[in-house]
């Protein structure tokens, strides 16, 4: 949505919104989301790399179970299921 209003600068946000039957609060909540993530996108972004320097460290050898287990011993707080990003 706000790709449209990006690319066609020439548009009323509140026209626009009115006819598409979408809140204004809606609207200006996916504007806020692409300037600051919300803490949940902040701590996945770290654990995110925390999961990438452990699969590293260990030469690439390490699954999710393994680098859960690091991730454990480091007591940085994860499921199993987050403890692998690919």
């Amino acid at each position: 949505m706000i790709a449209l209003f990006d690319e066609h600068e020439d548009l009323e946000v509140g026209l626009t919104l009115r006819e598409l039957n979408i809140p204004s609060s809606t609207y200006y909540r996916w504007r806020r989301a692409r300037r600051e993530p919300c803490e949940r996108r902040r701590r996945d972004a770290e654990l995110t790399e925390q999961i990438r320097r452990v699969h590293e460290e260990s030469g690439g050898t390490y699954g999710s179970p393994r680098v859960h287990a690091a991730l454990k011993r480091e007591r940085t707080s994860t499921s199993a299921a987050n403890a692998w990003s690919g």
